[in-house]
C-alpha cells in the first residue's frame, strides 16, 4: 500500500482543528512545529503517527481510536493540553535517556480526566501538575520509590507478583504510571473490586 505523507512543520498553527484520521495517510507533526489551542482529532494507528520537536500549548486531543504503544509523545512538549479518548502503552514527558531528540519533552498543566490510559506512563515531572482519570484508571505516583511498600500488601491474583514485583525496573524517570483495572484484572486473574479495596489502602495510588 502507498500512503499519502501528511508534514505539518516549521510553523506555529494556532485555533484550528486537525483531522488525522485517513488510514490511508502517514501524518508527520515536527520538527519546529507549535500548535496552540487547537483540536487535534486522531483517529489513525501509532504507526501513522509521527511526533518529533513539538509543542503543544492548551492543544485537546480527541483520540477517536485507541492510541496503542505510541512512545513518540517523549519527543513533544505538552502543556495545559487536555486527552480525551483511550490511549494504553503511551509514555509522555521529559526522558533524554529514550532517544536522540527526547531531551525536548515535557509535560506540565495537562488533563486526562477524559481519558482512558492502560500501562501509560509520566516521565521526568511533577505529576502533582497532571488531572489523571478516575476509577476504574488508577494511578501509581512515583512508582520506584513506592515499590517497597506496595510490594508489602496482598494484592490479589497475580498483579502483586507480576505488575508490583516490576515497578522497581521501572526507568529511573518515571513519575508516574496510570493502569486500567478492568484490563488489570484479565491480565491477573482477578477482579477490579478485589484490586480496588488494595489500593484504597496507599496514598500514593490516585483512583
Amino acid at each position: 500500500m502507498i500512503f499519502n505523507k501528511v508534514f505539518y512543520e516549521d510553523k506555529k498553527i494556532e485555533n484550528e482543528r486537525l483531522e488525522l484520521t485517513d488510514k490511508g495517510s502517514l501524518y508527520f507533526l515536527g520538527p519546529k512545529l507549535t500548535l496552540s489551542h487547537c483540536t487535534l482529532v486522531l483517529k489513525v494507528p501509532a504507526r501513522s503517527l509521527f511526533i518529533e520537536g513539538v509543542r503543544f500549548v492548551d492543544c485537546t486531543f480527541e483520540v477517536k481510536q485507541e492510541l496503542k504503544n505510541h512512545q513518540q509523545w517523549v519527543y513533544a512538549s505538552l502543556k495545559g493540553c487536555r486527552f480525551k479518548g483511550s490511549l494504553s502503552g503511551c509514555d509522555f514527558g521529559h526522558w533524554p535517556d529514550y532517544s536522540t531528540g527526547a531531551e525536548n519533552g515535557a509535560i506540565e498543566d495537562c488533563d486526562f480526566s477524559e481519558a482512558r490510559l492502560d500501562g501509560c506512563r509520566f516521565m521526568g515531572c511533577d505529576p502533582r501538575t497532571l488531572r489523571f482519570p478516575k476509577w476504574p484508571c488508577f494511578t501509581i505516583l512515583n512508582p520506584i520509590r513506592n515499590a517497597s511498600e506496595l510490594r508489602r500488601a496482598t494484592w490479589p491474583g497475580s498483579f502483586g507478583e507480576v505488575t508490583v514485583q516490576g515497578l522497581e525496573q521501572q526507568p529511573r524517570p518515571t513519575a508516574a504510571v496510570t493502569l486500567f483495572a478492568p484490563a488489570m484484572a484479565r491480565r491477573h486473574e482477578t477482579t477490579p473490586e478485589a484490586l480496588r479495596a488494595v489500593i484504597e489502602k496507599f496514598d500514593c495510588i490516585v483512583y
